[in-house]
């Protein structure tokens, strides 16, 4: 067991802007820091930012961007929930807890009447964990050829009351967050 001389709990604090020097901070400069190069898919960068700053050295991030979306056919919109980074020095101690909590606090106050986010199969258990539900159907999403079937697990939370489970076809209207 690690002894820790932090006085205050980790505090989430809204960033102005996310870059590339601040994801290699959290994440070390892998050319694939959260491991899905291989899926061959195109991203939108997020507009919302959090993060938690521990010791000057910003350690954890959840960004957010309000996307365009199709349920069974009815045009709608959804808050899309990306770039999840904690560092790894610091994995297990709910600083990933913290800052998604934050960032869907945030969330809710978009308008949207969900949250999406696609993940690795085996980060599946933390989102759940977190309050996330697998989408049962596939999920198309825009790249630049066209709509693809998206390769990674989708998952959407609620983003207030009554919001039940997406039904029928899926499709996001926009290259994925």
């Amino acid at each position: 067991m690690t002894a820790h001389h932090s006085f205050a709990p980790p505090t989430v604090v809204r960033l102005t802007e996310y870059t590339k020097a601040d994801q290699t901070e959290i994440l070390g400069d892998s050319p694939d820091p959260f491991g899905v190069a291989d899926v061959g898919l195109t991203w939108l960068p997020k507009e919302h930012h959090f993060g938690i700053r521990q010791h000057g050295r910003l350690v954890a991030h959840t960004g957010l961007l309000q996307l365009p979306i199709s349920i069974d056919g009815f045009a709608t919109e959804v808050v899309g929930v990306g770039g999840v980074a904690v560092a790894p020095d610091l994995r297990g101690q709910g600083l990933a807890r913290l800052v998604v909590s934050a960032a869907l606090d945030h969330a809710r106050t978009m308008g949207p009447p969900y949250g999406l986010l696609f993940c690795r199969p085996p980060l599946v258990p933390l989102y759940q964990r977190l309050g996330w539900h697998p989408l049962e159907q596939d999920i198309h999403v825009q790249q630049p050829a066209g709509p693809v079937l998206m390769p990674l697990r989708t998952m959407w939370t609620p983003l207030r009351d009554g919001a039940n489970s997406p039904a029928g076809a899926v499709r996001l209207l926009s290259l994925p967050m």
